[in-house]
């Protein structure tokens, strides 16, 4: 592979030709359209607005397909230049892991408490929007669309207990409660059936019975999905939450797109959650010498200059941080065009509790924006917790990775611009991102320094907890005796992630549902730091840091191990 082409985007009249690989490229991305209609829901694209993907097992078997003859058209095909040899090791390694995970039998036991069919189904409405009669029209018939998906999955999950493939009882139980609630007598469905208005006024009556049927039929769903669990799945569901290292080294990679040593990165997060922690140490004493980190927080919390009053003031905090850290970046730090330089923050109309990050449209006239969603109540904001979420969300976090690829449509095919998205790659850059504003002095405020602290000890932590319970590793001396238990592993993150009693019930759960999704963003960082310090090493006073993240960037998500062949020779 040759890495040294310049991969800035090239100008209209030198625009990148489009090749061989490109064309099986795009023609994968569009057949995941056709296979995968609410994924183009995802994406903003028209046509598919009612429809729902094949959650049977006929349907997860043409995804397979799909997959396999892709790879089988890229066999014979040589690269014409470095984007195509980016494509084809990240097409290999992507879809060649979809298959494994396919063969596996594990996507007939996709059940968890967080990012499965079964809150997927739902949540898709959440995207779609309500501004006119016709908006609300491909509501109601996606609604009417709900049963279809839910007896399709409920056949995959019955397959998959063929294979003895089952979910564990925690989460089984979990979903059960979901579903439980998703199909209650004036719950979601019902909202969405009852008597809505547009802007032109109010829905005509045919609209509104066909609201109120397809809530009907929604919720009926989701209520034999519930029965299906708690008569037929539950009884077949183990007890253990641990998933064993076979399993655990396949999600690793679905969510790394690396394959690394298990046992060797567990010992590195114990050792990186003891470095953090003393770090966040000496922080507390520059914050009150002789102060515990806790006390040091509660001192960061009292604090009148740290507090926001409102909404409003959150927003408008939100907003001037942004944009000042991109006036502080752009043309210094970053190479960040025009169209880039303009982040919307805004206060999001669910009241969930957390911050995220949506990417902007494809000709940029919806720009990137950062979302607060703030629980209900909620009016005293502090913002030493929350100044690294702010780089993490926007710049150089995810605005800058996910605007670049968006930018990029020069230089990238469809599918490496829209249809591929690596957890470690993309959440180990905004941890990374993180840890470079303080590297470049945007954090020698003690206080915003021992909020980025608290979000790396909270990212380590889930490294020791997920590696250590799966693999039933031993505990380091520090944390306890013995091998790891789910039991243990509660208290263990009780100790490290300063959130509420419901929020690390959620967290925890997730966890053990999730195998290798929560490490990623930690051990993403790593990667990324590893591979700018090879790239340093081998370039010696040659390494132009800005010029580094430009390649980078330029490549789209990739997975870890793509990025480290593409960018280190």
């Amino acid at each position: 592979m040759t890495h040294t082409t310049d991969t800035s985007a090239p100008s209209a009249d030198q625009a990148r030709q489009f090749t061989a690989i490109d064309a099986v490229a795009t023609s994968y991305y569009e057949t995941m359209l056709h296979l995968l209609p609410d994924f183009a829901t995802e994406l903003g694209i028209p046509g598919h607005e009612t429809e729902y993907r094949d959650h049977s097992p006929a349907g997860l078997e043409a995804l397979a397909e799909a997959a396999s003859e892709t790879l089988r058209r890229l066999e014979d095909l040589t690269p014409a230049d470095d984007v195509d040899t980016v494509t084809l090791d990240a097409m290999r390694e992507r879809l060649g892991l979809d298959l494994e995970i396919h063969e596996a039998g594990l996507d007939h036991a996709d059940l968890n408490n967080i990012a499965c069919p079964a809150q997927g189904i739902r949540a898709i409405f959440d995207l779609m929007p309500t501004d006119s009669v016709q908006d609300w029209s491909h509501i109601a018939g996606r609604m009417a669309n709900v049963p279809e998906a839910i007896d399709g999955y409920i056949s995959s999950l019955r397959a998959g207990r063929e294979r003895g493939r089952v979910a564990a009882r925690r989460q089984v139980s979990i979903v059960i409660e979901q579903a439980t609630t998703y199909a209650q007598d004036g719950g979601f469905f019902d909202s969405l059936g009852r008597i809505m208005s547009t802007d032109d006024g109010e829905l005509p009556d045919w609209l509104t019975q066909q609201l109120r049927t397809g809530a009907d039929a929604a919720r009926a769903a989701y209520r034999s999905l519930a029965a299906f669990l708690g008569e037929e799945l539950l009884p077949s569901a183990p007890e253990q939450d641990a998933v064993g290292k076979e399993h655990y080294a396949l999600t690793s990679r679905l969510f790394l797109g690396s394959a690394v040593d298990l046992e060797e990165t567990y010992q590195w997060g114990v050792e990186e959650l003891d470095r953090v922690i003393a770090e966040q140490e000496a922080v507390a004493h520059e914050i009150r010498p002789g102060a515990t980190i806790a006390e040091a927080m509660t001192l960061l919390d009292a604090d009148p200059a740290r507090q926001l009053h409102g909404t409003e003031a959150l927003q408008a905090w939100m907003q001037k941080l942004s944009d000042t850290a991109i006036d502080a970046m752009a043309g210094v730090h970053f190479d960040i065009p025009d169209v880039m330089r303009r982040v919307e923050c805004r206060i999001a109309p669910t009241t969930e509790g957390g911050i995220y990050y949506t990417g902007p449209s494809d000709d940029f006239s919806r720009p990137g924006r950062m979302w607060w969603s703030v629980p209900e109540g909620e009016d005293t904001f502090t913002t030493w917790k929350e100044t690294t979420t702010v780089y993490h969300e926007g710049v150089p976090g995810h605005h800058l990775q996910v605007a670049t690829a968006v930018f990029q449509r020069a230089l990238l095919n469809p599918w490496r611009r829209n249809a591929i998205w690596v957890s470690g790659q993309g959440e180990g850059w905004a941890l990374y991102a993180e840890r470079l504003m303080q590297e470049l002095g945007f954090l020698s405020d003690p206080g915003d320094r021992l909020g980025m602290l608290d979000a790396q000890r909270m990212r380590a932590a889930r490294v020791v907890f997920d590696i250590g319970v799966h693999l039933e590793l031993e505990m380091p001396e520090r944390w306890g005796t013995g091998t790891w238990t789910p039991e243990k592993g509660y208290d263990f993150l009780k100790q490290n992630i300063a959130i509420s009693e419901g929020q690390l019930d959620f967290e925890f759960a997730r966890y053990l549902g999730w195998p290798g999704q929560a490490p990623a963003y930690k051990i993403g960082q790593r990667l990324w730091e590893q591979i700018r310090d090879e790239v340093r090493v081998r370039e010696g006073e040659a390494f132009d840091l800005r010029a580094f993240h430009t390649r980078a960037l330029n490549l789209g998500s990739v997975g870890l191990d793509t990025l480290r062949r593409a960018l280190v020779p």
